[in-house]
Order: structure tokens, then C-alpha cells, then sequence
């Protein structure tokens, strides 16, 4: 007779909100997970054609990020998206022609913790 074990349900191996997941692993979840990701602020683009759609460019140690900011979620966080220096954003993961891009649901204006890397260090 033998004893059946069911397994564990497996987490995904990526890091899940509020933590940020680096750009270089943003190939790893799949088309619509739900990630965060942080970065510096390379590019803002608001194409007349895009019917309110911003396009960010957000750089982190590890490579960029696309996000796609859909008017109702510009409007809601507005302020961070126009004068954010660094961002946290939460969205969903979209692929299209190889690209990948984060589809924004929740963007944060990180950008104080910018002057913390001037303080010596607390050692």
C-alpha cells in the first residue's frame, strides 16, 4: 500500500508586490502577472496619436523597464508620473512582438529615498 503526498503548491520564484523585481528577471513571469518594479526615470513620452496613453522609460541597476500608463491611471496618480525622478510601479506583465512591458495599475513616487543615498553611512 502506498501512502500518496500531495505537494506543496509552488510559489513563483519571483519576487511578488510590494517587493521589486529587477528588469533582467522581467521575462520570467508570465503574460499578466502582476508585478512591481522600481526605477529611475529615463523617459516620459506622451505621442499625440497615443489617445492619452504615457509611455516610461524606468532604468534599475539591472536593465529597463517599459510601462504603459493608461489615461484613468495617469489621472489617478498624476503627480508621480509627471515629476517622479524615481518610481515604484505595480502593474501587469504584456508581451507583444518580444517586448515586454508593464501595463501600470499603481505608480509611487519614491523619489525622497534619492537624497537618503547622500547621508553617510549609520556604521
Amino acid at each position: 500500500m502506498s501512502v500518496r503526498t500531495s505537494a506543496p503548491a509552488t510559489r513563483p520564484a519571483w519576487p511578488r508586490p510590494p517587493s521589486a523585481l529587477v528588469a533582467a528577471r522581467l521575462t520570467e513571469p508570465p503574460t499578466g502577472a502582476r508585478v512591481t518594479v522600481a526605477g529611475l526615470v529615463l523617459v516620459r513620452q506622451r505621442p499625440g496619436t497615443a489617445k492619452g496613453v504615457i509611455f516610461l522609460t524606468l532604468e534599475d541597476e539591472t536593465g529597463v523597464v517599459n510601462v504603459v500608463v493608461w489615461r484613468k491611471i495617469y489621472e489617478r496618480f498624476r503627480r508621480a508620473v509627471i515629476a517622479g525622478r524615481l518610481l515604484r510601479v505595480t502593474g501587469r506583465i504584456e508581451r507583444q512582438s518580444g517586448v515586454v512591458h508593464l501595463v501600470a495599475e499603481e505608480v509611487e513616487d519614491i523619489s525622497a529615498l534619492l537624497d537618503r543615498l547622500m547621508l553617510p553611512d549609520p556604521a
